[in-house]
């Protein structure tokens, strides 16, 4: 199928949903790295993409909002909301991103070290069929330990790299593979939660009702699968590890010295 034309009227807004609440870990986004908030981290980071107009920070907390500003980053203080993605729908709709040639990209803000250039990436996939509403970043499984684990998200993909299922349980099951070989792993994917909307498809995600499958796994992209739509999957070239529970910064600290050459 031949790529979208490109629409010069296009734009791609990138918002980062930032809470002070966690109930593993407490003001998260304002944890510093390098002696900078982790919430900074992430917007540098996203002005760094190609592909990508304004970048907005979406909070409910003024503390996080301060520290935004402080590091020349643009905040949307926003209500409380049930989850990150109706935080982001909230705030496009308020910048006007609503329309079939807006784009807007959901980054989570525990993601200091995501690469900007697998975010390009992700970002020019709206390019790549006229049928792409929503799209995410997916990266290979490399051992069986990430595949056993629940906490790591796998996703299945169809021969047009389509997510057919999400899953914290280890999937696909490879029937035949001898256990403990490779081959029980091989071919799985991990899924990396960035997501890629047109404008209008998040409103209309927005608006759809939690799903079973969605409830039972605790995915909410589960509800766009059960309804019939299509998420695209752009495999990312890095992993770019996220800070999940404290003991994770100093794992993340080291990461970003070592990047900066320090």
């Amino acid at each position: 199928m031949s790529a979208a034309p490109y629409t010069p009227a296009e734009r791609v807004l990138a918002i980062i949903p930032a809470r002070y609440g966690s109930s593993r870990f407490p003001g998260k986004p304002l944890a510093l790295l390098l002696g900078k908030p982790m919430i900074c981290h992430v917007v540098e980071r996203m002005t760094r993409a190609a592909g990508i107009d304004r970048v907005l920070v979406a909070t409910d907390d003024e503390r996080i909002a301060e520290a935004v500003r402080a590091h020349g980053g643009e905040v949307a203080l926003t209500g409380a909301y049930e989850t990150g993605t109706d935080r982001v729908a909230a705030v496009a709709e308020q910048a006007g991103h609503t329309g079939p040639t807006d784009w807007v990209l959901n980054v989570q803000g525990d993601e200091p070290l995501i690469d900007p250039a697998d975010v390009s990436r992700l970002v020019a996939a709206r390019h790549a069929s006229p049928d792409v509403r929503m799209a995410t970043l997916v990266y290979p499984i490399r051992s069986e330990r990430e595949y056993r684990d629940p906490h790591i998200v796998k996703v299945v993909l169809d021969q047009a790299r389509r997510a057919m299922y999400f899953s914290r349980a280890a999937i696909p099951h490879h029937r035949d593979a001898p256990p403990g070989s490779d081959a029980v792993w091989q071919g799985a994917w991990r899924h990396l939660g960035v997501y890629l909307f047109r404008g209008d498809f998040l409103q209309a995600f927005r608006a759809i009702e939690p799903t079973p499958l969605a409830l039972g796994e605790s995915l909410e992209q589960l509800r766009a699968l059960e309804h019939g739509h299509a998420i695209h999957c752009v495999e990312a070239h890095s992993l770019s590890p996220g800070v999940d529970v404290p003991d994770d910064l100093a794992h993340a600290e080291a990461l970003l010295r070592e990047q900066a050459g320090d």
